[in-house]
């Protein structure tokens, strides 16, 4: 953009005398610029190094932002307006988790700029808005990859707990028997089906450890390399078989034989801090097994408080659905936050499948109750 054209979109050029619709809305749009800025400042002392520094520079760019409202409001720019209200619920969660949660949520705030529909905003600042939320979305995309395999096992432990011990317990409930058959249901739905996702999930990252330890490189070229033959040996074929052309492969094995001195496929090598990564990246085994044993349990535990605490018929039917209902709504609003989607559309979509699947199951267990009546 020459300079021509972007001072056709300066401050300078807007309307002498602004009316009152327009400064309600730079107003408001000055107050969540300083609240944005005030975000990156606190998530920035929450991190170290280069997450710092970026952070600390998208906090120093929406200075930009606000000098340019700033200077289109004059006298009007005191005094401002509170921020929108998810960037002062993001300012406060900011103070208390700094996480990827507010990364996430941030992004779609980002995401939402009004900049591109408003003629009082430049191109550049519009631009500048859509850079932003690709910084954002880098860092959380990177905070979501730093989540351990038991915390993403923990998030679905519990949501699956709620959803099969729900089900179950209407489902029996449909049937028309007593609370404390319900209730014995619901505590034996609870312990079958917390053994068998800490079984699943120990199972499945155990295997897929032990995957990455079977096919990941070894040093056995660089042992041998010292004893083998230069004219007749099979070197090449190790890296054929890695995946290399017949000429890389050849370069390769010439390496491993010191013909040449560089090293420039280390990755077809064994790398313990390479093994170290993936393992981080893939998480231990008991601790997964742990987390969906334990979030599992608790997950099933809700639908099941009503009838513990002496509940029965409709009302512990009413209090298990609103319970879990609630809970539906957190984890599945957790979900969105960890797959990058919207938290209230994953929440709502939660809530209609495990509200779902308990239906089914009552009308299923009213239709064998009659049955068997």
């Amino acid at each position: 953009m020459s300079e021509e054209t972007e001072q056709q979109h300066e401050p300078d050029s807007a309307p002498a005398e602004p009316t009152p619709q327009q400064i309600r809305r730079w107003r408001k749009y000055l107050a969540d610029e300083e609240a944005e800025a005030k975000l990156y400042w606190k998530l920035a002392q929450k991190r170290t190094g280069e997450e710092k520094q970026i952070l600390l520079g998208l906090a120093e760019a929406e200075k930009r932002h606000q000098a340019h409202w700033r200077t289109l409001l004059g006298p009007h720019s005191y005094n401002l307006p509170r921020p929108s209200a998810h960037r002062v619920l993001l300012g406060r969660m900011a103070w208390i988790f700094g996480s990827v949660f507010v990364l996430a949520l941030a992004q779609r705030a980002e995401g939402d700029s009004p900049y591109a529909r408003d003629e009082d905003a430049t191109p550049r600042m519009a631009a500048d808005e859509e850079v932003h939320e690709e910084v954002v979305r880098a860092l959380a995309a990177r905070g979501r990859e730093k989540l351990s395999g038991g915390f993403r096992a923990a998030v679905f432990g519990a949501n699956d707990g709620l959803v099969s011990n729900f089900a179950l317990i209407m489902g029996m409930g449909g049937t028309g028997v007593g609370a404390t058959v319900v209730l014995l249901a619901g505590i034996a739905g609870l312990l079958s089906g917390a053994l068998s996702m800490a079984a699943g999930e120990f199972i499945s990252v155990r295997s897929q450890r032990e995957l990455l330890d079977a096919t990941r490189p070894t040093q056995a070229t660089l042992r041998a390399a010292p004893d083998l033959d230069l004219d007749h040996n099979e070197l090449m074929l190790v890296y054929r078989a890695r995946g290399l052309s017949e000429a890389d492969a050849e370069h390769r094995a010439l390496e491993r034989l010191n013909v040449f001195d560089c090293d420039c496929r280390p990755e077809l090598s064994h790398s313990e801090e390479a093994a170290e990564d993936e393992h981080r990246a893939v998480g231990s085994a008991w601790t997964a097994a742990g987390s969906s044993f334990c979030f599992f349990a608790v997950g099933a535990l809700i639908p099941v408080l009503p009838y513990l605490f002496g509940a029965d018929g409709w009302l512990a039917v009413g209090l298990s659905t609103g319970l879990v209902g609630l809970a539906l709504l957190g984890t599945g609003g957790v979900v969105g936050l960890l797959s990058g989607t919207s938290p209230t559309t994953r929440a709502l979509r939660q809530l209609a499948i495990g509200l779902g699947a308990a239906a089914l199951t009552y009308a299923l267990g009213s239709v064998l109750g009659v049955t068997v009546g």
